[in-house]
């Protein structure tokens, strides 16, 4: 077992983590993505509470703390609790420290509780994301041949959405699926100059993983946008953009997900300059002229204002 500097900072056990995940087991894995993205739920919990929220046992806990170099969890978990005593920003990944709703909880208190989560889901896009990491992956996507978006199961709607927001300010967008099994076809096709646009939350689908690692294959750049960085996703992406999912009820939130994408699609529009201030009006009088938007009459309207006003 190797000795590791116990002045080490969250964002220094962050970059031991990420130098060695791969020679990690499944489950020291798990661990590992829960304590990067639980940074002040570590530093306040115990090795069993901090297990059975990372859905481990705490012998995995244990095993992870001398994998990294240290002697047990409670030597991991010091300068944890040392960076949240300092009232210092918390390095990685942010998450809501809110418990769950008991079981006595009355509708409005979970109600209350599910707000927060989101809340908090869609303000993580802006403290987990510099603007600097932004304006690089736009640019990326600017100088791009094609724009590719991958997204499957919980995260295909979002895909959806975002290749629908950006087919308003380009012309190269082109929306990934598995019609006819013919996915890993469409990724075999790529080139150099194309980039995709990944979205994948745990638990990660298995075609959006194989698709990353064949497109990097084929040279294609690949931005991730992913709920922590130490996604499948995240490992041969050129860069890393990421939002929480956390949800008071059974099921991830995609909210996250979808504010980073919009986020990212209102800087690579700013940045895009006349280009795609050009190609958004070509689209709002294409949409226009082919009345995709519904318009009370004009007839009815004046009928309606004339009934109002007491008139005949």
């Amino acid at each position: 077992m190797q000795q590791v500097d116990h002045d080490l900072t969250p964002q220094g056990i962050g970059q031991l983590i990420s130098r060695s995940f791969e020679t990690l087991s499944p489950e020291l894995q798990r661990a590992a993505r829960w304590l990067l993205q639980h940074q002040a739920a570590l530093a306040l919990h115990s090795m069993r509470t901090s297990a059975r929220e990372a859905g481990v046992s705490p012998a995995t806990m244990t095993r992870l703390a001398q994998r990294l170099g240290f002697d047990g969890f409670e030597a991991l978990r010091e300068p944890f609790m040392r960076h949240l005593a300092s009232n210092a920003a918390i390095a990685a990944p942010r998450r809501s420290s809110r418990s769950k709703p008991g079981r006595g909880s009355s509708p409005a208190e979970v109600e209350s509780l599910h707000v927060a989560r989101q809340l908090d889901n869609v303000a993580s896009v802006r403290a987990l994301n510099t603007p600097q990491a932004l304006r690089d992956a736009a640019d990326t996507l600017l100088r791009a041949r094609n724009v590719c978006f991958l997204g499957m199961r919980v995260c295909h709607g979002v895909a959806v959405h975002m290749h629908y927001v950006y087919s308003l300010v380009a012309t190269n967008g082109l929306l990934l699926d598995d019609r006819g099994g013919t996915l890993p076809d469409q990724i075999t096709r790529l080139q150099p100059q194309d980039v995709v646009v990944a979205i994948s939350q745990s638990p990660y689908t298995r075609q959006t993983v194989e698709c990353v690692q064949l497109a990097h294959e084929q040279q294609a750049a690949v931005v991730a946008l992913t709920d922590s960085a130490l996604s499948p996703i995240a490992r041969q992406a050129q860069h890393v953009l990421l939002f929480e999912t956390e949800s008071s009820s059974y099921f991830r939130s995609s909210l996250g997900a979808i504010a980073l994408c919009e986020l990212l699609l209102a800087t690579l529009s700013a940045r895009g300059g006349t280009a795609a201030q050009q190609r958004l009006q070509q689209m709002k009088d294409h949409l226009r002229r082919s009345r995709a938007y519904w318009e009370r009459p004009a007839a009815t309207h004046g009928a309606r204002n004339a009934l109002m006003e007491g008139n005949p």
